[in-house]
């Protein structure tokens, strides 16, 4: 029983560990997986609606530092962001794998 668990633990680290260190392949099928995060986080940016009696000028000022900031700085940053959440809910499902095996070996037992 010893020997599964220890197997068992094993063949998580080495889940965990091929997921923060992947090839090239299976970047570019998680690198498609962040880009549809990040793409629906920056969509959902705020609308802003702003009083009648706000000066115009003010208004297209707001929409070009929205805009600059949507479009430019980011989008770095939420991909960072997006990458980090892909890996820590993939690590995530491994873990719930390894669990589900370790709950059938005591079980088994």
């Amino acid at each position: 029983m010893k020997k599964k668990l220890k197997d068992a633990l094993h063949r998580y680290k080495v889940e965990a560990f091929k997921m923060t260190h992947m090839s090239a392949e299976e970047q570019k099928e998680v690198a498609r997986e962040i880009m549809e995060h990040t793409a629906q986080a920056l969509q959902n940016a705020y609308h802003f609606h702003f009083d009648k009696d706000t000066s115009p000028h003010r208004v297209e000022t707001f929409q070009m530092i929205k805009s600059v900031l949507l479009e430019s700085m980011l989008p770095p940053v939420v991909e960072k962001i997006m990458r980090r959440i892909t890996v820590l809910e993939h690590q995530q499902l491994h873990m719930v794998k390894l669990l589900d095996e370790l709950m059938e070996i005591l079980s088994d037992e």
